[in-house]
């Protein structure tokens, strides 16, 4: 027992020493502030920099690795949902005087809109304004619920910056649509300006078919407007869609007029807001049926046209292997037909229906071309699925940047190029004293013939 006593004794002092070691130092505490504020700090600046729309983690790192580790339609599907829960990014920048842009009675902070498609069920709206756009466009919408077409139906063709969709109008329909909308109001708010319940920024709804209904029928769109009109700004007329067969058909003039008297007749029947119409057309139709297109939107005056949608077209310059599958095209090579469909349009519409080019925007100088061509205000889509939720800033900056290089405003060349390019009245007189003298030449012709048959009719009796 004595020896156990004495080498716990001899111990006891190493023992000491080594638990001494061991023992937090005086300076532990203060290293472990220093790491903790280091720890909340970085935390802070990253949540900063997750929460700004323009920082390069979204577009390098979060929207690839979305796009590549779903497929495409899974991966639109949780984008939205992101911006549903309100902790999405933000775009937290004043907008540049110089961008600010007037349609109809309104003064938008910016040109850049997010044109229908991305949030067909109006489940983000809030989400997206945060973002930075000045016209959210939710839809389509159509008045059942439906499935759209089986899947899949979404394809990215990345190595071209484009996109292929057949969709068909997959909508939860009007009601689940209109209680969200009613939900967004406001409880303790005066501002009832704008659906959108922002300043400089407008919310738009676009209205589809549901597949099941008549080809001809226009009763889905004004259903669509009499349930829509008190609760949104816009109501986009959707007869361009290459994923409803049909569709396109409305288009035709006759139909055409029909539709449009429609829709208008259900517009002014609304007792409270009367929402803007705007009709969007497609990319693929002919300079005869743009400029035939053209004089019924004037004779009906519809508020603005949307040009365009996708389009069925496929250009040699295509490389993706996904270019052979059916649907509508989107993105970058959308672009030229979007652009020459809009200058038609502009040259045989008067100044006042304007236009909105949509269509392979993805840049400030993308947005600036089609300014030039007449477009009062742009939409995108593709451009922002492939270049994430800083898309509508980066497009702001630049296009910023280029009025800034040439001393002018969106609003000075807009209103330069559609006072250049619309239909002047001189023009228009003219081109319908062409088409009496056109009539009067045909009736003569039409009695010449008639003369000649009589005779011939009267030499036989003889």
């Amino acid at each position: 027992m004595f020896r156990h006593s004495r080498l716990a004794q001899s111990l006891r002092p190493g023992f000491a020493r080594h638990a001494s070691t061991r023992a937090p130092s005086p300076s532990s505490p203060i290293r472990n502030g220093v790491y903790g504020t280091v720890l909340v700090v970085s935390a802070g600046l990253f949540t900063i920099y997750y929460l700004d729309a323009r920082s390069a983690i979204h577009r390098y790192v979060f929207t690839p690795l979305l796009r590549n580790a779903f497929d495409a339609e899974t991966g639109h599907k949780l984008a939205v949902r992101i911006l549903k829960t309100g902790l999405a990014p933000r775009d937290p920048v004043v907008d540049d005087a110089r961008l600010k842009s007037s349609l109809w009675d309104c003064e938008f902070s910016n040109p850049v809109g997010l044109a229908a498609g991305f949030d067909k069920n109006g489940e983000a709206i809030d989400g997206l304004f945060n973002l930075g756009f000045s016209w959210v466009e939710i839809g389509s919408v159509t008045p059942k619920p439906q499935s759209g077409n089986p899947q899949p139906r979404v394809f990215h063709l990345p190595d071209d910056l484009a996109l292929i969709n057949r969709y068909g109008f997959p909508s939860e329909g009007h009601a689940a649509v209109l209680s969200r909308l009613r939900a967004r109001i406001p409880r303790f708010s005066d501002d009832s300006s704008s659906a959108s319940f922002r300043p400089g920024s407008v919310l738009a709804v676009n209205l589809g078919k549901n597949k099941e209904s008549h080809p001809d029928s226009i009763e889905d769109f004004v259903a669509g407007v009499k349930m829509f009109g008190e609760y949104s700004d816009v109501l986009v007329i959707n007869v361009s869609s290459p994923n409803t067969p049909g569709l396109r058909g409305l288009q035709n003039r006759q139909a055409l007029e029909n539709l449009l008297a429609g829709v208008i007749e259900a517009r002014e029947q609304i007792s409270t807001r009367k929402p803007k119409l705007v009709l969007k057309i497609a990319p693929d139709l002919t300079e005869s049926q743009l400029v035939e297109m053209a004089s019924v939107i004037a004779s009906k005056a519809i508020d603005a046209v949307i040009v365009s949608n996708t389009t069925t077209q496929r250009p040699a310059s295509l490389g993706d292997l996904n270019k052979s599958e059916i649907g509508g095209l989107s993105g970058a090579p959308l672009k030229p037909y979007s652009l020459a469909a809009l200058k038609t349009l502009r040259q045989n519409l008067p100044a006042t229906i304007p236009l909105i080019g949509c269509g392979g925007i993805s840049t400030g100088a993308d947005a600036l071309e089609y300014a030039r061509a007449g477009a009062s205000l742009i939409q995108v889509y593709t451009g922002f699925g492939y270049d994430g939720v800083g898309t509508c800033r980066r497009i702001k900056d630049e296009l910023a940047g280029e009025l800034e290089k040439q001393g002018t405003t969106w609003s000075e060349v807009v209103q330069k190029a559609v006072s250049e390019l619309s239909l002047q009245e001189t023009q228009k007189a003219a081109d319908g004293t062409s088409r009496i003298k056109e009539l009067i030449a045909e009736a003569e012709e039409l009695r010449r013939m008639l003369d000649r048959l009589g005779e011939s009719t009267h030499l036989e009796i003889a």
